[in-house]
């Protein structure tokens, strides 16, 4: 018996209750005499082919909410389901299952990309450990996902140190679209580029989300950003959230002092993405 079919309106993901601390040490004993409460009791959900817009200032959270939906930060205490399954209760083959389903752009994609490693390997050591290919498939695969992302198909034997920032983040993206994943986390994944790059690099993640069906949940501390990429915005400081909505009513009309001061502090970039 098969699964039942996944409605678009259904939630592929849902935070309920998310904490995670990080305990403060002192003395030669290193006794735990406090917690960092970087994240602080937080819920919300992101349905599917939705992008969520999630911004505040650097310490506010943002970032430690999405290490721990990639599972790289302990948990206090909280649930983060995808697709109706508690994914910090996982393990095994459901946890590799769910490593592909989840992807993430980070930062820095300099840091993001092995420097010994050639294009071709760099695009394809993923899909070819999770069995979406053979080793024979690998250079067809390698091209159709530069195609994808706009990229030249004859630098399959380059590495990364001879390639721009820009070119970079999209090696990145294709590296990260090759799993098939459900879900795009992109972390700061503009913030390190200059606003020509920034621009393109949007409008490419804005493409592959309506062409591949992706969610995404997207991570910034640019509020003028999310009015292109996103559906709904939540607004973190201090470990929780502040204010959420859909980019109209949020920056259209923002309640809270915080995003208010978030919305003056940076300059208006232009109109959202249809």
């Amino acid at each position: 018996m098969g699964e039942p079919e996944k409605k678009v309106e259904d939630n592929i993901l849902e935070v309920k209750d998310l904490k995670v601390w990080f305990p403060v040490r002192k003395g030669v004993f290193g006794f735990i005499t406090g917690y960092i409460k970087a994240v602080d009791g937080i819920s919300f959900n992101l349905k599917r082919g939705e992008t969520l817009g999630v911004v505040g200032e650097s310490g506010c959270g943002k970032s430690t909410t999405s290490r721990a939906i990639l599972l790289l930060n302990k948990l206090r205490c909280g649930s983060i389901t995808i697709d109706g399954v508690d994914i910090t209760r996982i393990s095994g083959r459901m946890l590799m299952e769910y490593r592909r389903k989840v992807q993430v752009v980070f930062q820095d994609p300099q840091a993001s990309l092995n420097p010994r490693h050639t294009v071709m390997e760099i695009l394809t050591e993923g899909i070819v450990y999770h069995g979406l290919c053979s080793k024979d498939e690998r250079r067809e695969k390698a091209v159709e996902l530069l195609e994808a992302v706009g990229m030249p198909t004859d630098i399959l034997d380059r590495y990364p140190h001879e390639f721009s920032g820009g070119q970079r983040q999209r090696l990145c993206i294709a590296r990260a679209i090759a799993l098939k994943p459900e879900l795009l986390i992109c972390d700061e994944a503009v913030s390190a580029l200059d606003l020509t790059i920034r621009a393109q690099v949007l409008d490419l993640l804005g493409d592959l989300k309506r062409k591949l069906g992706l969610s995404m949940i997207f991570i910034t501390h640019d509020i003028g950003v999310v009015q292109h990429v996103a559906d709904r915005i939540i607004v973190m400081n201090k470990g929780r959230i502040v204010e959420e909505g859909t980019c109209e009513q949020v920056l259209g009309n923002p309640r809270e002092e915080y995003t208010k001061y978030l919305m003056a502090s940076v300059p208006k970039i232009g109109k959202p993405l249809s």
